[in-house]
Formats: structure tokens, C-alpha cells, sequence
């Protein structure tokens, strides 16, 4: 097994880099068992997933990580918890929102995929 803490490092830089340029090219990070919890609506699978991915209602957007933090989540297989922390800047917007994200990665032919995913903004 990698070291998880490696993968997590590496995933998270992938996925927002990826979900910052072009968000429809997230689509092979999740499968048709993947979940996604978006403040409260959660979407099935893949095409689900990328679909509200795609249609959030801003054109640019940038992710500023604080945090991550990742644990093993199984004994007899190689999944990982991830928990990242961060900043947000949409559009034009100046002053950043705080966000949190949960990601639980699921190991296959070398490289993990996306079995749940839990998203939301963080208000004082």
C-alpha cells in the first residue's frame, strides 16, 4: 500500500486543480456506487455527480487548502479518509468563504477513485 498520507497529498492537489480549470473533468474520479453530499443534496453516481459539479452557479473559482488530513479507513483493503480544509473564492469575489470536504478513496488498477464525498461551506 502507498502511503495514504502520500495518495491524499496527491489527490487533493489533482482534484482542485482539475475541479479550478475545468470541472467536467472530474467525471472519471467518481463511479456509478459514488455519492456526493453538496450542503445538504446528495447525487448518485458519476454523471449525477458531475452534473451539479458543471452547473454550481459561478465561472471562476479558486481553492486555497489549509488542510489535510488523511487516515486509513479499512483494515483489509487500502481505502482512505481525506479531510481537507480551505478557502474559496468565486467570480469576482474578494473576501473568501471557508469550506470543508470529506473524500473517502477507494483503490483500483493503481489508482483511487471516489466512493463518497461530502462538501460543505463553513459559517461563523
Amino acid at each position: 500500500m502507498s502511503n495514504f498520507q502520500e495518495v491524499a497529498e496527491a489527490f487533493v492537489k489533482f482534484y482542485y486543480e482539475t475541479f479550478d480549470s475545468n470541472r467536467q473533468n472530474l467525471a472519471p474520479l467518481y463511479a456509478k456506487g459514488s455519492m456526493l453530499t453538496f450542503e445538504s443534496q446528495q447525487f448518485s453516481g458519476s454523471a449525477s455527480i458531475t452534473e451539479k459539479l458543471v452547473a454550481l452557479p459561478f465561472q471562476k473559482v479558486a481553492h486555497r487548502i489549509s488542510t489535510i488530513d488523511a487516515q486509513p479507513s479499512s483494515p483489509q483493503n487500502a481505502t482512505i479518509l481525506v479531510l481537507v480544509t480551505g478557502q474559496l473564492l468565486v467570480d469576482e469575489e474578494q473576501n473568501p468563504q471557508m469550506f470543508s470536504q470529506t473524500f473517502h478513496l477507494v483503490p483500483e488498477n493503481g489508482s483511487y477513485w471516489v466512493f463518497n464525498d461530502i462538501f460543505r461551506l463553513n459559517y461563523a
